[in-house]
């Protein structure tokens, strides 16, 4: 049963690959983003249990962020949302009420894109991405085709790209993890969360897709996204000028959103009433596993 426990525990059994970091000796405690105002500057937002759970806005973000650009604080949206190009997720904020501009907006599609490995001999990228995905973002020198209409590309393709759990199963991974035992290749991972925060509960997503698949080959994929330090430094890049001790990571997680922020020396802020520990006592599992946030708040 994927669960707030069962993922958290598949977090930890995963920390050895994630970045170090120093957490907060203690947390202060909240309502909502407000009372965090006299600490930062500027917020580099989640979006899945911070904006948005799903395709539905949670209840007050679109009037906190409107507070705190009146406060003359900055925003950027930090998402490993994978499957769509930041027009599109541009478009879904906007279409949920928030006035984010496209500067405001990173991707680990983005990241993972930018930073794309050049393929020998022309090879093809196969990537599970979402059905009608047409890479028009993706670098003008990557070739990548829809591994989905051609599972032929299990044996053909030069490397692998996982932006998408949408059209995955089971088997997809079981036929992944057989071809790169057989002939192993580059495993690119444009989304690292192991869950995602929805209307009905907890997806699977491309991060617990590679784990799965590492775990059992022995061999390595290359992470874009939170918590590594990829994203963030994209992140802060929209921020210069102002100091990274003034700046903080909002987000629902310890191990990605949390642990992400601590590791490149920022602030850290979570929310606890919408995303991963909605429901739950957060304090005990800060307790088991150490990521202390420097602050905790219920809600955006």
């Amino acid at each position: 049963m994927i669960d707030t426990n069962w993922a958290f525990n598949r977090y930890e059994s995963v920390r050895s690959v994630l970045p170090p970091a120093v957490f907060a000796s203690r947390s202060q405690t909240g309502q909502d983003l407000g009372d965090t105002m006299g600490d930062y500057d500027a917020y580099i937002l989640d979006a899945f249990g911070v904006l948005n759970r799903g395709e539905t806005a949670i209840e007050g973000a679109v009037e906190r962020m409107a507070m705190l650009r009146a406060a003359g604080k900055r925003l950027v949206v930090l998402t490993n949302a994978a499957s769509y190009t930041r027009a599109e997720i541009l478009a879904k904020y906007h279409r949920l009420g928030f006035d984010f501009q496209a500067e405001e907006v990173v991707s680990s599609r983005d990241v993972a894109f930018a930073n794309l490995p050049q393929l020998q001999d022309g090879g093809i990228w196969a990537a599970a991405a979402a059905e009608g995905d047409d890479f028009s973002d993706a670098p003008k020198t990557a070739r990548i085709k829809q591994l989905a209409d051609d599972m032929e590309l299990l044996r053909s393709a030069a490397g692998f790209l996982l932006l998408s759990s949408a059209r995955w199963s089971d088997a997809d991974t079981e036929a992944l993890t057989s071809a790169l035992e057989e002939n192993p290749r580059p495993l690119i991972v444009a989304n690292p969360d192991l869950v995602a925060p929805r209307e009905t509960g907890l997806s699977i997503e491309p991060g617990l897709i590679a784990h799965q698949i590492t775990e059992r080959t022995g061999g390595e994929a290359q992470f874009y996204g939170k918590p590594f330090c990829n994203a963030f430094e994209a992140a802060l890049a929209r921020l210069q000028g102002i100091d990274e001790g003034r700046i903080a990571m909002v987000g629902d997680t310890l191990h990605t959103d949390v642990l992400g922020g601590a590791a490149v020396g920022i602030g850290t802020v979570l929310i606890t009433d919408h995303g991963l520990f909605r429901g739950h006592n957060v304090a005990h599992y800060i307790v088991k596993c150490g990521i202390r946030p420097e602050w905790i708040v219920s809600t955006t």
